[in-house]
Order: structure tokens, then sequence, then C-alpha cells
């Protein structure tokens, strides 16, 4: 009963707002007549939720993942990590070689963000790292920067791996590699799987001085000895929750094994959850600790809303109302399966809309294609799995939706971190229904935002 009250809470707390408050973009009135009722319904058993009450089955427990951080952190964890508390204003100020810089300023970079204010230079001295920072505040051009700087380009032996937890992520970081170390003449081979294992090999026994890529794939290439580990002084996890979630530790661990003992690590990731951080004791010498505590992990400038659907069946009807919206920008679609990507697209286009899909099972060629029509404007409206939620980093989205709530929250900072990159203005949906309140409340807890319902002038906020 008391997850039920939730969103009456919303409307009790956020705006005060008169029982008659709709959704006024919808055309039909039977779905603002439900709302309404449904509103009525509810408001009766708001109090206990007011009085703080998480609703029942609540997922995230707020008091224990912080008490499992700070044991972490304490006495015995002092010794492990140590703070780097240096700030550098500018790039100019890092020490950092003058075609590495070029290419920076070329990049588009003025000023360096927070973690790269902080990031960039520790990594350069070869210290070990751990470093978090919020999705969109430039993470891949800390650790790129950091291996561009140290890189002996004379030696054409493969001296940095950058792990990632999906191909396209691991093709984003080549990208911004190769455009950071253009005026260095780096050569950078991403190795990801669903491509061609004999020309990975060619390419790689022509030697680079970076392979970026997915676990599966490097390992294979080690393991065939067509990546030779004895000149990497450079290990990089990005996304290393995860990647050092259930799905890679074993096989980051194999790779680990591999490397020269000497090696420098860096890990790097929008949220590093306990789990995380304890799993890097075994694989990190004295790391420099740069991390954002949890209720510091915002997402400033993006605007976040709800919108009551009630009913999974009501969300496709919603989606097609704002769809007008939807277009005057590019947007991202989350949805939880596969299969549901390809339903919604299916339904999406019967009506239509002009939408692009992309997930894990189409092959390697498909994605690309689509993620390039996506990048370049000629396709605006991405429908897609948690895949697509790390690193993907498409400069003019501005809006994302949450057709499906995440089932972690941990994933909602990553999916909604693909708009309003680089402290650019975006908007984030999220489309709730009965049974998603829980979700809702553990984001708002873990985030410590509060989550507004959508206003009917959506399209001035875009």
């Amino acid at each position: 009963m008391v997850a039920d009250s939730y969103d009456a809470l919303h409307l009790a707390t956020y705006h005060k707002a008169p029982k008659s408050t709709g959704f006024f973009l919808f055309s039909t009135s039977f779905v603002i007549r439900k709302r309404l009722h449904s509103t009525l319904d509810r408001s009766s058993t708001s109090s206990a939720v007011m009085a703080g009450v998480a609703p029942e089955g609540s997922q995230f427990d707020a008091k224990q993942y912080d008490t499992k951080m700070s044991e972490l952190l304490s006495t015995d964890g002092q010794e492990f990590f140590t703070s780097y508390d240096e700030v550098f204003e500018s790039f100019d100020s890092m020490g950092l070689q003058e075609n590495l810089l070029r290419g920076i300023y070329a990049y588009g970079f003025e000023k360096p963000s927070a973690i790269q204010q902080r990031g960039i230079v520790p990594f350069c001295k070869g210290l070990d790292v751990i470093q978090q920072a919020q999705s969109g505040t430039g993470k891949t051009a800390t650790f790129c920067s950091g291996i561009l700087q140290q890189l002996d380009y004379a030696v054409v032996q493969c001296q940095a791996l950058v792990l990632a937890p999906t191909r396209e992520l691991a093709q984003q970081i080549e990208k911004v590699m190769r455009a950071l170390g253009d005026y260095l003449g780096v050569k950078v081979h991403a190795c990801v799987g669903g491509t061609s294992v004999r020309e990975d090999q060619r390419i790689l026994q022509a030697g680079v001085h970076v392979v970026v890529g997915t676990p599966g794939r490097v390992f294979d290439m080690l393991r065939r000895q067509s990546l030779r580990p004895d000149y990497i002084k450079m290990f990089v996890l990005d996304e290393a929750d995860e990647m050092l979630s259930r799905g890679f530790k074993d096989q980051i661990y194999d790779i680990f094994q591999l490397l020269p003992s000497k090696v420098q690590v860096g890990v790097f990731s929008a949220t590093m959850p306990p789990e995380a951080l304890e799993i890097t004791r075994k694989f990190m010498n004295k790391p420099v600790r740069i991390l954002v505590k949890r209720d510091e992990l915002t997402l400033e400038g993006i605007k976040q809303f709800y919108v009551n659907v009630d009913k999974e069946e009501w969300k496709l009807e919603t989606l097609c109302d704002l769809y007008e919206t939807l277009a005057i920008t590019q947007s991202v679609i989350f949805v939880n399966t596969r299969r549901k990507v390809d339903w919604l697209t299916d339904k999406m286009r019967s009506r239509d809309h002009t939408v692009s899909a992309t997930h894990g099972d189409m092959d390697q060629n498909t994605r690309d294609i689509i993620m390039r029509e996506f990048r370049s404007g000629s396709s605006r409206v991405l429908i897609t799995t948690d895949l697509l939620a790390r690193g993907i980093d498409v400069q003019q989205v501005s809006l994302v939706i949450n057709y499906d709530l995440p089932t972690q929250p941990e994933n909602y900072l990553h999916r909604i971190g693909r708009s309003g990159r680089f402290g650019r203005k975006g908007v984030a949906i999220n489309f709730v229904t009965r049974d998603d309140e829980r979700m809702l409340y553990d984001i708002q807890r873990f985030y410590n935002v509060v989550i507004e319902e959508l206003p009917s002038n959506v399209a001035d906020l875009l």
C-alpha cells in the first residue's frame, strides 16, 4: 500500500499542485481522467511515504552502501589509498608535450574539467590511479592524455592496454585517443569481438602503441601471442564497475596475470561501488584516489522528470505523443531488453515514426553503421539497451527517455549522462508505472535528487 502512494507524495511535495494537474501533452482525455482518478485514490495513503518510509521491497540500501564504503576506506584502507589534491587550472600548466597540447586544443577542449584538472597529472607521473567522475565530464580524455604523454613513439610496440566493457565504448576511446594523439603520430587499434581475428592479428603484428579493447578479444590476442605484453607499461580499466562486476572479473584477472609486474594501473568509472574498489586492491600499488562521494554524483545541467504512465501498456501512447518533441533534437530511448528494442522499433515504425535501433545481438557491422548515422544526425531517435549507456558520446543528444527504468540505480547515471554532455543542457524523462515507483524512489535516494513531474512545456526545455 505504501508504494502506491508514492506519486501522491510528488504531487503533495513538489509543487503543492492541485489534484487536477494533468500531463497536457496527452490528447486523450481518457488517460488524463484515469490519471486524476488514480491520484485521488492514492492521496489518502501518502502520509507514510511523506514520513520518509521507503516503499516496500526497495532494492537500494543507502546506509549499507555508505557503511561498506567507509569500512573500505577507513584505517587499513587509508594505507592502501592516498588522496591527490593538486589542481591544475589549465592544460598548459600540466607540463604536457607540445604536440599533445595541440591535439587537445584541436579536439575542442579549452579548459580542463574537474576530473581533468586533478586526474591527468598523477597519471602522467606514472602513479596508479582510481578516478571517479560523473558521465560526460571527460574521463576518457583524462586517461588518453596520461597515456599519450608517456608513450615512447620510437618504439612501435604495444605500451598501453585499455579495457572497456562494450565494443562501442572501446571504439569511442580509440577515436578520442587517435584524435588527441594526432600530432604525435600515435598508432592505436581497437580489438573487439565481432570483427575479423585475422585482421586484428595483422594490425598487431605490424605494430601499434596502444590497444583498446573488450576483455574477450584482448585475452584471445594475448593467448595467441599476437599481442605481446612485454612492452606494456600502462593498463587502464574504463567503466570499472561494469568490468569488475561478475561478467568480466575473471577475464580481467587472467589478462592482468600476463602483464609485466611493474605495470601502471588506472581505474576509471562514473560509479565505483565498494565491490569494485575492493577488487582493485588486488592489483594496484598505492593508488592515488580521486573519488566523488555518492551524493556528489549529481548530473548538473540535466533536468530530470517523470511521467506517471500507470500501466506498461500506456507507455507506447505516451511515447508517440512525445515523438514530435523528440524529433526537434536528437534523443536516446532506453529499454531493458534486446527483444524490447526490436518490439518498440517495429511499433514506432508501424506508426510512421522514424527511429533507429541498436543492441548486442546485432552484428558489429550493423551496429557501426547505425551509430555512424546517429552521430552524423541523419537519424534522430535511437532506441537501445544499457549496452549503449556507457561512454557513447554523441554531442547533440539533449533528451534521454527511460522507457523502462534501469534495473540498477547506478545505471541511471550512465544513461541520462548521454544527454547534456560537457555542460550542455539536457533533459531526462522517466516513464514510471506502478511497479517502477520503488526504483524511482531508490534512484532519488541514491543521487540525492528530486525528480519532478513532467511539465506541459517540455519542448521549451530542449
